[in-house]
Order: structure tokens, then sequence, then C-alpha cells
């Protein structure tokens, strides 16, 4: 894993909703190739956090850094290029219900429809074939069960490269063994593109599996950053709790 290149960073972050102060800046450093784990209560302001990055929440103070480019700075048409360079995995995998699993990996290609269409179907076979879902190809999202909708939508996130993926409660849902199966193929996708990752859990095991460095965030604030080891040993009370 390579940690030496930053390809995200967050400096004194501050959002609120209303009187609500969801964010109390927060500052942060995404490494390429990481899986940076993040986990904190609800409320906590871990979603919000992921939304400011990708430009879907504009925050109120403090700034975003992502591939150097400061992204409170950026255009609709530049900031939309730099999303090419980033996945997103929503809790609910987010799938189109009245369009099949193909069809629904192909909807980031819409750009890209001056491809062949062997090209095309080139991409959606290997986007499945890595999450091992190669045979739902034709299958509609209500045939498949939570597991497989969530690895259809890891695939549609994985169709065009991203260098960065954002999973926010990837096992939510789901029973302990898909859940494993699930924190697993993050772990997949980390080595087999190098990809950086944040992941948004509450999912101990997943956090476990799947980090190389973990954040907590408690009422808007970093509370403590480390190894899973080292913050599952800490002789802090609430952290202490929140582990066991």
């Amino acid at each position: 894993m390579e940690t030496e290149t930053i390809i995200g960073e967050v400096k004194n972050l501050k959002k609120s909703f209303g009187s609500n102060s969801v964010l109390n800046d927060i500052s942060l450093k995404i490494n390429k190739g990481e899986n940076l784990v993040i986990i904190g209560k609800s409320g906590s302001g871990k979603s919000v956090l992921i939304k400011c990055l990708v430009g879907l929440i504009e925050p109120d103070g403090g700034e975003l850094f992502l591939f150097g480019e400061n992204i409170a700075g950026l255009k609709d048409a530049k900031l939309n290029e730099l999303r090419k360079k980033v996945g997103f995995l929503f809790q609910s995998a987010a799938l189109y219900d009245s369009m099949s699993v193909r069809e629904n990996l192909e909807f980031p290609l819409r750009d890209l429809k001056a491809k062949p269409r062997e090209e095309m179907d080139a991409l959606v076979v290997e986007a499945l074939q890595n999450v091992g879902l190669e045979s739902a190809i034709d299958k509609m999202p209500s045939e498949l069960s939570g597991g497989m909708r969530k690895r259809v939508g890891l695939a549609r996130t994985l169709i065009l490269k991203p260098e960065i993926i954002f999973y926010d409660e990837p096992t939510t849902g789901l029973d302990p063994i898909t859940s494993k199966e699930i924190s697993q193929l993050i772990l997949d996708v980390q080595k087999k593109y190098n990809t950086a990752s944040i992941i948004i859990t509450h999912d101990i095991e997943c956090a476990r599996m799947t980090t190389n460095r973990m954040l907590i965030i408690k009422e808007g604030l970093v509370l403590t950053e480390g190894t899973f080891k080292e913050i599952s040993e800490s002789k802090d009370e609430w952290i202490h709790s929140f582990f066991n």
C-alpha cells in the first residue's frame, strides 16, 4: 500500500444545519491506496463529511482538497470531471429498480456511447466479475438479495475505475456472513486497483477487517486516530463502550 501520496485533505471543516453544529473544525488526510475507516455514533457527522468531500453539501468553513484541487473553487464542469475519479457506494446501493443489472452498470458509461457495443459489454462483464456476479447480468434489482445489490452497486462504482471510493455503511442490513463477504470485497478492490477508500461504518468487524487507519468522530470532532489495535485497546471509557 502506498501511503506517501496524499490525494485528499480536509482542513478545519465546519458545517451546521440551523442551530445544529454537525462538523466542528475537522481535519484529516487521505493517502493513496489506503483504507481510512471513520466510525462514530449516528448524527456524529460521518456522512455529512463525505458529502462535503464530493461537493454534494457546501461547508460553512474550512477547505477541501481532492487530487490537489480545492473543491470550493471549482466550476460545475470541472467538479463533474473530478467526480469521475471518485466512486460512491450508498447504504441502499441506489440501483435503478426499472433497469436490469446490465443497464444499471451501463448508466455511468452514458457519456461514452461512442464506444463500440463490444467494448461497453466488456466493461460491464469485467465489473461484475470483480464482484463475483457475472451470472446476474440480466436480472432485475428486485431479484437480488441485499448482499447482491451491494455487490452490483460496487460493480457500478468500479466501472469507471475510480481512484478513491467512499463507502457509506457498506454492511448495514446484512447478515454476518454477507457482511464479512462485503468487507473482504472492499479489501480485494483495494488490492487489485490500489484505490483509496473512506469507509463510514458502525460495524466494528467491518472496521477491523478493512482498516489501515481509523478515526473516531464524536460530536463533530475527531476524538482519536490510529490503527484498529491502538484504538480498540484505548483506556478511554467512551471508546471502550463503543467497541464493546
